[in-house]
């Protein structure tokens, strides 16, 4: 709120100083949570605070929040001269652009803590309603007008899902409560078909929150015409804090035999659309859209399986990979374009952006040594252990299509040639992108601090 203040009324001071100010705040914030005790929050609250919890996993998930939103302002400082673009005159829109982040931080970070299905609606209303505002946010862009015109249809219409689901479950058991709905449920007195169907109704919401196949239609255009940190945030915010809930939500239901065949269900079709939609691909932008659908597929592997810490691993690395490819995007796209064959050259245009976006493009592809290998190792073997071998066998196979169409990126920067001019990188986004760099490398070496950190 006090940066929202500070760009309506300070309107001589340079936007960008907004943006180190809200760096600043939640690096502290970040920090702080690190001294927060899980052991003194149990995970079933009583009393008022039945709809929160502050367990492990939901401290994590806080920080993965801010993590993500810190790197986010810093691409969207990147991103201030495309947005001023957009606005006439003096006013330049980046007070707001700056600022809304923040309450996309703030709804992530309930969202992970909710164990009450009104808190889950809450929460996620309050992320989505400041995705609409930063999905469309250069709307004198027709192509962002219509990203921002889906997000909203589709969105809305997924929340009304989410509702009737939710007053589906509550019909039948008289809980919103996600502890006490696994109790209800054991109760043979209770219509179980009724309380499967309010199920799949939340999980067409959440289905569309993750990019699930086949709830997935609206990510390859929004993708594309959202300015392009807000669909990084789309891509790795969002969908992480989609497949927290999600845990949250099926535990409950785990006890139905039909939940596990219809997660199952959903992976597959996700994997193989996800990774055959990608290899045709001609823009950037367009291609991380549907390998976005693709990791959701193999994190969806996870939650059949129910391994948290492997689906979190997995979190952890996209959330490396995925940033470390828009950041070098966002700086690429400005002087050059968003197309595939844009990068032609790009190792001798910048071999620092070439060698971050080879990093990036071989942990997305699941090349050892890096973050991506390791997480989809994890994820793998969960499946092996749980003797789910459909799985194994579309996700193995999927990997090889993922290759393909990675390494159309790399072929264009080491192996083309251009005579553009050089690109030049500020030293933020130097230090950035050099970040995300090593922690790739360095998890798909040595993954036990983030293992670890969920021990309980």
């Amino acid at each position: 709120m006090v940066i929202l203040m500070a760009a309506a009324f300070a309107t001589n001071v340079d936007k960008r100083v907004l943006a180190f100010t809200a760096i600043a705040g939640l690096a502290i914030v970040l920090l702080a949570t690190f001294f927060v005790d899980p052991s003194t929050s149990p995970s079933q609250a009583t009393g008022f605070w039945s709809f929160y919890t502050a367990d492990r996993l939901s401290i994590f998930f806080k920080q993965f929040a801010l993590l993500t939103t810190i790197f986010v302002l810093i691409m969207m400082i990147d991103y201030a001269p495309v947005v001023r673009t957009s606005f006439p005159g003096t006013q330049d829109g980046l007070g707001e652009f700056f600022a809304v982040p923040i309450f996309t931080c703030a709804g992530l970070m309930y969202l992970v803590s909710a164990i009450d299905f009104v808190f889950i609606f809450v929460s996620l209303e309050l992320v989505t309603i400041s995705f609409y505002v930063l999905v469309s946010f250069t709307r004198r862009n027709p192509v962002t007008l219509e990203a921002g015109t889906k997000y909203l249809v589709l969105s809305a219409l997924s929340t009304a899902f989410l509702v009737y689901g939710i007053a589906w479950i509550f019909g039948v058991t008289g809980q919103t409560n996600l502890y006490r709905l696994t109790e209800a449920l054991a109760n043979p007195d209770v219509d179980r078909g009724a309380a499967l169907l309010g199920m799949v109704f939340v999980l067409v919401a959440l289905g569309f929150k993750i990019a699930a196949v086949p709830f997935q239609i609206w990510v390859p255009d929004v993708y594309q015409g959202a300015p392009t940190p807000v669909t990084a945030y789309l891509s790795v915010g969002s969908k992480a804090a989609g497949f927290v809930v999600l845990l949250r939500v099926l535990l409950p239901f785990l006890t139905l035999p039909q939940t596990q065949r219809l997660i199952v269900l959903v992976a597959l079709l996700t994997l193989i659309y996800g990774n055959l939609a990608a290899l045709p691909q001609t823009n950037l932008k367009r291609l991380l859209a549907y390998s976005s659908i693709a990791h959701a597929g193999y994190l969806l592997i996870g939650v059949v399986c129910f391994d948290v810490r492997a689906v979190t691993f997995y979190l952890v690395a996209y959330l490396l990979m995925t940033l470390l490819s828009f950041a070098v995007l966002i700086i690429v796209a400005q002087q050059a374009g968003e197309e595939i064959s844009d990068y032609d050259g790009l190792a001798r245009r910048s071999p620092f952006l070439a060698f971050a976006m080879l990093i990036g493009m071989v942990s997305l592809a699941g090349v050892p040594f890096t973050a991506g290998f390791l997480g989809k190792f994890f994820i793998f073997y969960a499946a092996v252990l749980q003797r789910q071998i459909a799985l194994v066998v579309v996700g193995v196979l999927t990997v090889g299509c993922g290759f393909y169409y990675y390494l159309k990126v790399v072929r264009a920067m080491y192996w083309q040639s251009t005579n553009l001019a050089k690109i030049p990188v500020n030293g933020l986004s130097r230090l950035a992108i050099s970040a995300l760099v090593i922690a790739t490398i360095w998890l798909g070496v040595y993954p036990q601090p983030i293992l670890d950190a969920l021990k309980r």
